[in-house]
């Protein structure tokens, strides 16, 4: 092997890459844009929910049950009608609707337990699970106020002082920055070097490097190097601009140490796309190819869903992906500000996992050349 070919063949890699448009907006809307728009949108803190009531009570009790609900969770409420409701809801302009029954007031007062009535547009799944909740301590505070007589906080017998660590204000989108740009780093990995791979093939490019001096390890190698220093410059570029200007979530730790676990993960993830282009052979069947392979290594990851509540065999079979052990440091480095000393493990099985996938992707290349 000779490192001068690696690096003329890495050259031009790059220069196919810098002439292909489609390519260059993927991997610029992929670490800016994309990122941006997946932390401020995370769906697990309810904001701005359309709320309609209808008010059949009229009375002080249902006036300070509609005063209740207002931003940041919920838009001023629409007052309606019977009628209305159903129509608003079939309609999608309401994803609540309350209905406060007649003679709401005078029931509670007498001791009675009248019921109020919730609709819930279940197809907006992101504030339907968590919005009914908060609709329910709502009405439930205002209910135990208006029979105390006043508003105070209950005394407890007990006080429970609340600290959160590594994100205080518990904001989801410092999580969804950093799995986004997680996501990010697996995806265009895979894309790139398997496009690289699969472009050389359309464009009749592989036989002109079967009859040059160059073994199949050059030609993995600078498909390895080239495309993945270009996801580790993007991925530098998200960290420090985009998460940390833009979206000002603090970084706790080395970002040397992230971009250095960046670098073996990217070693693990652009042998995959090597072994994948190998065994897809044409671009429609790598992208359906890719859609199996991509879901499960972010959804399963723990970056979505912590591995924790996932089923034992689960846990175990996502133990070999190297997504799962990159999300773990990540989470350690960027977060809790983890040092080598607590990332080691990690970064020894990524690169076990990239060696073992470099060595697959090799073997099966031999093959996809001869």
């Amino acid at each position: 092997m000779k490192p001068r070919n690696v690096w003329q063949l890495g050259v031009k890699e790059l220069r196919g890459l810098w002439r292909d448009p489609v390519l260059l907006v993927l991997i610029l809307y992929s670490f800016s844009l994309s990122i941006y728009t997946e932390s401020k949108a995370m769906p697990e803190s309810l904001a701005n929910a359309a709320i309609a009531i209808v008010d059949e009570d009229r009375s002080k009790l249902s006036e300070r049950i509609i005063g209740a609900f207002g931003p940041p969770y919920f838009v001023s409420p629409k007052l309606i009608t019977t009628a209305e409701m159903d129509r608003r809801m079939d309609e999608g302009l309401d994803t609540f609707a309350l209905d406060i029954p007649p003679d709401f007031e005078r029931d509670v007062l007498a001791g009675r337990v009248p019921a109020i009535q919730l609709n819930v547009d279940a197809t907006r799944m992101s504030q339907a699970f968590t919005g009914s909740g908060y609709v329910q301590q709502i009405v439930s505070a205002e209910l135990a106020e208006f029979m105390a007589r006043h508003r105070a906080a209950e005394a407890l017998p007990v006080e429970l002082v609340l600290r959160a660590r590594y994100n205080p204000p518990l904001d989801a989108g410092w999580f969804g920055a950093i799995n986004s740009v997680i996501n990010a780093i697996t995806m265009l990995s895979i894309i790139l070097t398997g496009a690289a791979l699969i472009r050389e093939k359309e464009h009749g490019t592989v036989e002109h490097l079967l009859v040059m001096p160059v073994s199949a390890a050059e030609i993995m190698l600078s498909k390895i190097w080239s495309m993945g220093l270009v996801v580790l410059i993007a991925s530098g570029f998200a960290i420090t601009v985009v998460v940390q200007m833009a979206l000002q979530v603090p970084v706790q730790g080395s970002v040397v140490l992230f971009v250095f676990a960046a670098a073996l993960m990217l070693f693990a993830t652009t042998s995959l796309g090597i072994f994948l282009a190998t065994v897809a052979g044409t671009m429609p069947q790598f992208g359906l190819l890719l859609m199996l392979v991509l879901l499960p290594l972010q959804v399963l990851s723990g970056g979505m869903t912590p591995r924790e509540s996932m089923p034992d065999i689960i846990q175990a079979i996502m133990a070999i992906a190297p997504t799962t052990h990159f999300v773990v440091l990540s989470q350690g480095i960027l977060f809790r500000g983890a040092g080598l000393g607590v990332v080691w493990p990690q970064l020894l099985a990524l690169a076990l996992i990239g060696g073992a996938l470099f060595a697959l992707a090799l073997r099966q290349f031999r093959r996809f050349l001869a």
